[in-house]
């Protein structure tokens, strides 16, 4: 039997790096000056959600009304401060295991996309030295529905000339897990299953994983459906 080719895309927050602090920091500022407090839990509740979705979620949570023109404002002013704040980051801030896994599928030819709803990917990786992994990268800037459709992961695989069945997606939000699923695809959960139901593996973060991992678990998925 011929060694199963696999192809992976990374969610970027919370997967690769961490910068869910910093749109905490800017939402929880965009909250205050509008009069109420934004929690660490509802900003749970957003991972992996857009940014005007996220917004409509926290003026329902404040209890506050806006027209669209209003909205708009006001993401682009949460934007701008979470822009300052991502412009400071560094290589310090990718996550545990991500260098080594993503050095490891590059040394082996493995194709690798991002699979992001950031709309500012391209900062975060330049800022991180991340960019000159990847082989394909769909963010927020590119698709027009935001994850749990599975958008972002198709054309992911459209990218790299790869099959459903033979990628195999990085995340740390439900609504992720849920896309990539939607999408035929295997799923690596970071985090837990009581956070991530439906995924297929569950790791604290990247540095647990291995390539070989990764590919058995293809082998297996594929052996199942026969």
């Amino acid at each position: 039997m011929k060694d199963t080719t696999i192809a992976c895309i990374f969610d970027l927050d919370g997967v690769l790096v961490d910068t869910a602090v910093y749109h905490y920091q800017a939402w929880k500022k965009l909250a205050n000056s509008l009069g109420f407090d934004f929690t660490e839990a509802q900003n749970e509740q957003l991972k992996g959600v857009n940014r005007m979705r996220s917004l409509d979620m926290i003026l329902n949570w404040g209890g506050v009304t806006k027209t669209t023109a209003e909205k708009e404002e006001l993401a682009t002013l949460k934007n701008s401060w979470y822009v300052a704040m991502i412009n400071k980051m560094s290589v310090s801030e990718v996550l545990p295991g991500s260098l080594d896994l993503l050095k490891a599928l590059k040394a082996q030819g493995i194709k690798i996309a991002l699979g992001s709803a950031s709309k500012n990917s391209g900062l975060i990786l330049e800022r991180t030295e991340l960019g000159h992994f990847f082989d394909a990268i769909v963010d927020g800037n590119a698709v027009t529905t935001s994850k749990p459709d599975p958008e972002v992961f198709i054309k992911g695989a459209e990218l790299l000339n790869a099959a459903a069945a033979d990628c195999i997606v990085f995340e740390d939000a439900a609504a992720g897990v849920q896309a990539a699923i939607a999408a035929k695809m295997t799923v690596i959960g970071i985090g837990t299953e009581e956070n991530l139901p439906g995924a297929d593996e569950f790791h604290k973060d990247l540095s647990t994983v291995t390539v070989q991992e990764l590919i058995n678990l293809v082998k297996e998925k594929h052996s199942v459906k026969g």
